[in-house]
């Protein structure tokens, strides 16, 4: 099985502008993501941006970089730029690595891959973990999925699916996290995708759909559009993405005790 793994770049970002170029210990954090996809067994690691000092950056480490237009409104639009540009078959696997993960493991990026190769079915994959936490399961920022029995996603939402009518209408949050740790039936999207060429060519033919303008989420789009997705726990913990200075300078005091 091979597979190509796109890292969308944009140097634009409302809470860390210029966050793939921020320093973690000596290096910019699109390096630290580059240098994590390339652990896996990717055939190709791409960075994908309309930026010229990112581009020059990923030069500068050794990295493959091409640049792609500035008026993309998603990453999946980006993917699809550079998918063309490769002219990539339309059953080639690209996975999307988000450009502020530095800490992605390389195991869970090949899991996606996987997983879209062994699933015909399919024309993404993606993967989850389980929540146990009664503040996680009620938060609006926590995208939750569930699937059907064989592991092909039904709904993604920004609500707390599935609802437990009767534990959620009189339960405590202790009662509520007991029964969460207990049968871990809800699970935590984690953003890390695999697609098929063919799908993403399609993708951004499409025009938003309802239920994506709603919960914004994109991968309502392809669901919309009779696509399957599949998804899996991940098989190794995922960290959270780089979204504040706080998350910035937790990723800084990871690398600095790692090097110590």
């Amino acid at each position: 099985m091979k597979y190509t793994v796109i890292i969308p770049a944009r140097y634009a970002s409302t809470r860390l502008p210029g966050k793939p170029l921020a320093d973690i210990c000596g290096k910019s954090m699109i390096e630290r993501v580059y240098a994590q996809a390339k652990l896996s067994k990717a055939e190709r690691v791409i960075v994908a941006t309309d930026h010229e000092g990112i581009a020059n950056v990923v030069s500068d480490f050794g990295g493959d970089c091409i640049m792609t237009r500035a008026d993309h409104e998603s990453g999946t639009d980006r993917l699809a730029e550079v998918a063309a540009a490769l002219a990539l078959d339309d059953n080639d696997i690209v996975v999307n690595v988000q450009g502020d993960e530095p800490l992605i493991p390389p195991e869970v990026i090949d899991q996606v891959a996987h997983n879209l190769y062994k699933n015909s079915e399919a024309s993404i994959a993606t993967v989850s973990e389980p929540i146990i936490s009664a503040s996680q399961y009620q938060d609006p920022n926590s995208v939750k999925v569930v699937a059907d029995n064989q592991g092909l996603a039904l709904y993604f939402s920004r609500a707390p699916i599935p609802w437990h009518r009767d534990l959620l209408e009189r339960s405590s949050a202790e009662e509520i996290e007991a029964f969460l740790v207990e049968s871990s039936p809800v699970k935590k999207h984690i953003g890390i995708y695999a697609y098929k060429v063919r799908l993403l060519h399609s993708f951004v033919q499409w025009p938003v759909a309802a239920l994506e303008k709603i919960e914004k989420l994109e991968q309502l789009r392809a669901l919309a559009n009779g696509q399957r997705i599949h998804v899996e726990d991940a098989i190794a913990p995922v960290p959270v993405g780089i979204d504040t200075p706080s998350d910035l300078e937790r990723a800084r005091t990871y690398f600095k005790n790692q090097s110590e």
